[in-house]
């Protein structure tokens, strides 16, 4: 997928980032943002953040609504630092449920965050100069 060109092939008409969920709601705040500054990016993508516990919209809820609102071409990125079961296990059942319940849909599930090269190079650039600016 291809942030910075929308009519690139497989461009979405919408964008779910999927992340784990807490209890407490300000959790979300650093995954509102990137949800955010991809709407700043890509105006007519619908980006929504989905949670697998305790903060609403959960992966079902938020596609559902996507597919009401006539998205028909939606990508998946689980908000994940690693492939933990949540990504291998559940994520991969949701995805065929949502894909039975949806069959006008297309979902298509993209690498976890984490295991991007750019992000990680981001990371490990963020933590040196924090480290760095502590001094």
């Amino acid at each position: 997928m291809n942030i910075t060109n929308p009519a690139a092939p497989g461009r979405p008409d919408a964008l779910i980032l999927f992340a784990h969920g807490a209890r407490d709601a300000q959790w979300a705040e650093p995954m509102r943002a990137v949800a955010a500054a991809i709407g700043a990016l890509q105006p007519g993508w619908r980006v929504r953040l989905a949670c697998l516990d305790f903060i609403a919209p959960d992966l079902t809820q938020a596609a559902a609504g996507l597919v009401a609102e006539g998205a028909r071409t939606i990508h998946v990125v689980p908000m994940f630092l690693g492939a933990g079961g949540h990504v291998r296990q559940d994520l991969p059942a949701r995805l065929a449920a949502l894909r039975a319940a949806h069959p006008e849909a297309e979902f298509t599930l993209h690498p976890t965050i984490g295991e991007i090269d750019a992000v990680r190079q981001a990371m490990a650039l963020a933590i040196v100069a924090t480290v760095q600016g502590a001094r």
